[in-house]
């Protein structure tokens, strides 16, 4: 079958390729990911095309102090995947909330830096006498600056946990921590479930008004399903993000009957 309502094609001013979905600014770093994980093409049902942005590791996004000074580098890889002709630009970690408004304002295709774009969805949807947890990888690195830059209101109803706190996580460790990092990389799926899971569940337990989770994390999606089973409530994840930030780009026909 084809879409009956291309009827001609045409280029577009500088536009290198086409039928194009959601472009990934990668950080500079080599880990590998599970399926689910955005790092991971296979898991996702569209197009993707990454750009690796030089010279930004996660030791460098989340660590310095300045991080402002990393901003240029992700504005040439989003300007190049839009030039190239993604329809939407996505990115690789949760931390990236920090250049959602630069980014967005550099490119003229829908940007989501970071899946805590998420966390007003998530308030509204659960009301205000319920809470929204956000489970960071590393909880004392998101700053009221990350969470503002996404339309989060600092001090609403919202708690904060961090899968990866007090070294709760060793298979996530395995894969991203400088210093704990196997050489090369590398990560057994069902360790990695049982941590996760463990601190996962802990936290929602103490958050008896919790009313949906926000995995902040782009290597947490693998494991999102076994979570959701676990504790039962609605959860917003990179996965559920990519997947809304294709479909208001490329939205979907329907077909049925009347």
């Amino acid at each position: 079958m084809r879409d009956t309502g291309i009827t001609r094609i045409e280029a577009r001013p500088g536009q290198q390729a086409y039928g194009l979905g959601l472009g990934v600014l990668l950080l500079d770093d080599v880990y590998p990911g599970f399926p689910g994980d955005v790092r991971n093409a296979s898991g996702y049902p569209f197009p993707i095309q990454y750009e690796v942005v030089a010279g930004v590791d996660i030791k460098k996004l989340v660590l310095d102090d300045n991080k402002i000074m990393r901003l240029p580098p992700f504005i040439r890889a989003a300007q190049k995947l839009e030039k190239f002709g993604c329809r939407a630009i996505v990115a690789e970690c949760g931390y990236l909330a920090y250049f959602q408004r630069e980014v967005a304002a550099s490119v003229k295709v829908p940007v989501f830096m970071s899946s805590l774009l998420q966390v007003p969805l998530a308030q509204q949807a659960v009301g205000s006498n319920q809470v929204v947890g956000i489970l960071m990888a590393n909880s004392k690195y998101l700053t009221d600056h990350h969470l503002e830059s996404v339309g989060v209101k600092i001090g609403s109803n919202y708690v904060i946990g961090g899968a990866m706190d007090d070294l709760s996580c060793k298979e996530f460790d395995h894969l991203w921590t400088e210093g704990l990092r196997t050489s090369p990389p590398a990560a057994d799926y069902a360790r990695a479930e049982s941590e996760f899971l463990a601190v996962s569940v802990e936290f929602y337990r103490q958050h008896a008004n919790m009313g949906a989770l926000v995995l902040e994390c782009t290597g947490f999606p693998p494991f999102a399903r076994a979570l959701q089973r676990a504790i039962g409530i609605p959860i917003f994840s990179w996965g559920t993000l990519l997947d809304y930030a294709y479909s208001v780009v490329a939205h979907r026909e329907y077909y049925g009957h009347v």
